[in-house]
């Protein structure tokens, strides 16, 4: 999900807290959780700060490591332990078990969107994204400005949040039933699907879907039930040449490649470089496909740019690939 509902899932675990009596009898120790839990609501995506790295060692990472069984761990003991510090009057287990309840909730809804997430590492690094929740939800992110709100006005902050999470599950009950009906049509029409990845968007009724079979991508949109085919491409396995060798060999294209499962490439030869282009096709706007990979090799097969990221047109991801090794 996005930074700001994080943080109000935050807020809102800290208003379920109050439910456990040891928290809600001690405004000290409720204090200490509503800390834990706005931060540890967020802190699975503290590794944001790759950006300032690179690209590819964000695409690489982010949501992987750091949403892993082991790192939930670390940082609810972490946060806790912090905050534990500055008061050290207060019952550490319930500080715990509240901050690492909002780590847990915060990867779990994760692996709802079509981003996912590597939440199941080390037992696997595939990346988990059942792809039927927008990164923001604004049903979602109204239910919980409604609920603090109410909090505010002096409703118990318990029941609030109680009723509003039993809403935002049925939500998410009916969003997995929209997918799988969705599913079941393209499944009755591509008999021969292989794979299917479902993109929400912010309109409750209006989704993307690129379909994979053996031999073909689809690209399409549902709206209101129906589905309509925007874009097809053959499916060309990658040839075997030293250009794709040296190409999928770059940092960029590698980082492009451990997380695009559904994806085409293609090859322009220019007068002095040869570039090679890989395309997601999970995230088409409008008539673009904004997230790719591209590197540019030259006669001597030396690789003289690279680029990987969200870009909306051919214009700004020209600039990018003069930018040098570190592009912003």
């Amino acid at each position: 999900m996005d930074t700001g509902t994080h943080i109000v899932m935050g807020v809102a675990i800290a208003g379920l807290s109050t439910l456990d009596p040891v928290v809600g009898n001690d405004p000290v120790l409720f204090n200490a959780v509503l800390v834990g839990s706005i931060v540890g609501s967020h802190a699975p995506d503290f590794d944001t700060v790759l950006k300032l790295r690179n690209n590819a060692t964000y695409i690489r990472h982010h949501r992987g490591v750091t949403h892993s069984v082991p790192a939930v761990i670390f940082w609810g003991v972490l946060i806790a332990s912090l905050i534990h510090l500055f008061v050290p009057q207060v019952n550490f287990w319930h500080l715990w078990g509240w901050t690492a309840f909002a780590v847990i909730l915060h990867v779990f809804v994760d692996i709802f969107n079509a981003y996912g997430t590597q939440a199941y590492r080390p037992f696997t690094n595939r990346w988990i994204a059942h792809g039927f929740i927008n990164t923001f939800d604004p049903y979602i992110f109204t239910l919980h400005l409604a609920g603090i709100v109410a909090w505010l006005l002096g409703a118990h902050p318990g029941y609030t949040w109680l009723v509003i999470y039993s809403v935002i599950i049925l939500y998410y009950i009916k969003r997995y039933m929209d997918k799988k009906e969705i599913v079941k049509t393209i499944q009755e029409y591509f008999p021969n699907t292989t794979e299917i990845a479902t993109s929400p968007t912010i309109k409750q009724n209006y989704w993307r879907v690129a379909i994979t079979t053996p031999t073909m991508f689809y690209v399409g949109i549902v709206e209101n039930g129906h589905i309509e085919i925007v874009d097809e491409f053959e499916k060309i396995p990658l040839p075997d040449s030293p250009i794709i060798d040296i190409a999928i060999q770059d940092k960029n294209v590698a980082a492009f490649l451990s997380f695009s499962p559904v994806y085409r490439w293609e090859v322009s030869e220019y007068d002095d470089y040869t570039e090679v282009r890989f395309i997601d096709l999970r995230y088409r706007s409008k008539t673009y496909y904004p997230f790719v990979a591209v590197v540019q090799i030259n006669d001597e097969h030396d690789i003289i740019s690279s680029y990987t990221g969200w870009i909306f047109s051919e214009h700004k991801l020209q600039n990018k690939l003069y930018v040098g090794d570190n592009p912003i």
